[in-house]
């Protein structure tokens, strides 16, 4: 265990960006073979301005990965933290406990509060705004999302008094994660509902998808599902009535626009209506 943390602490640049790349590929794959929903469009050009807002993700995460080391090695050096705070635990408790907790800070409670505050939730507006969510539309967000991200998950790191490995290692999990929960891919109904139960699955993410409220301010979480449960904001919708987007933002064409998605944020803001 100690040399997959320290693994993931050094893991290359290039490392990472196979998963990313690997992530995509096969869940477009298995996207092909049992799809969700036969959407009728042409799959590369939707997919070009949703690898067009990953790459700018990717690009705004490296240019402020400097952020988490140093923030890293202060809590580290100075045994500031959740994790450094606790009784001493197995390696890989250690390891669980401290992705599950970067989960909270970096997925969950960063996402909610987009939703919650109106000029933060015309900037996440990039991500709902995609009217045939798949595998693509997992990094689909806004450059001012990313540093908005990126903070909460800096937050997260001083807090958790989380060190590299582990920083590294729910990332990358967070990746793959995000990638499975919007492939437009259809598990037996079973088999979602069991992962429900513990992680994030398609059918649940697909929910937050749906474009009205109140299923868009529920189903939160990122990689665990824990969350939502706990805090309230857990919420079924059966998937074949799921329609994607967000109901005052129909101009399907704007919304599939590179140019009209940078200019989303600031948009005149306009509450998604209440079923």
């Amino acid at each position: 265990m100690e040399a997959f943390l320290t693994y993931f602490e050094n893991i290359p640049s290039q490392h990472r960006a196979i998963i990313l790349v690997g992530g995509l590929t096969i869940f477009w794959l298995i996207e092909g073979a049992v799809p969700l929903f036969k959407f009728k469009y042409n799959k590369w050009q939707h997919a070009l301005p949703n690898i067009f807002f990953t790459l700018t993700t990717v690009v705004i995460n490296f240019a402020l990965a400097f952020l988490l080391l140093k923030s890293s090695d202060w809590v580290m050096a100075n045994n500031f933290g959740l994790l450094n705070w606790l009784p001493e635990m197995p390696l890989w408790v250690y390891a669980i406990v401290g992705v599950f907790f970067m989960d909270f800070f970096g997925a969950y409670l960063s996402h909610l509060v987009e939703h919650k505050v109106s000029p933060l939730w015309m900037v996440h507006l990039v991500h709902h705004s995609d009217h045939s969510v798949d595998t693509t539309t997992a990094n689909r967000h806004h450059p001012l999302e990313s540093v908005i991200r990126f903070t909460f998950t800096l937050l997260g790191v001083v807090l958790i008094g989380a060190p590299m490995g582990i920083v590294m290692l729910y990332q990358s999990l967070s990746i793959i994660g995000t990638q499975f929960t919007h492939a437009n891919i259809r598990l037996p109904k079973k088999v979602d509902k069991a992962l429900s139960y513990f992680i994030v699955s398609p059918d649940m993410h697909k929910v937050h998808h749906h474009y009205m409220l109140p299923y868009t301010d529920s189903n939160y979480g990122n990689i665990f599902s824990v969350w939502d449960r706990l805090f309230g904001t857990y919420m079924e919708l059966d998937r074949d009535k799921i329609i994607y987007g967000v109901d005052v933002f129909p101009d399907e064409k704007e919304n599939g626009s590179i140019k009209g998605l940078l200019k989303q944020p600031f948009q005149k803001y306009r509450r998604p209506t209440i079923k």
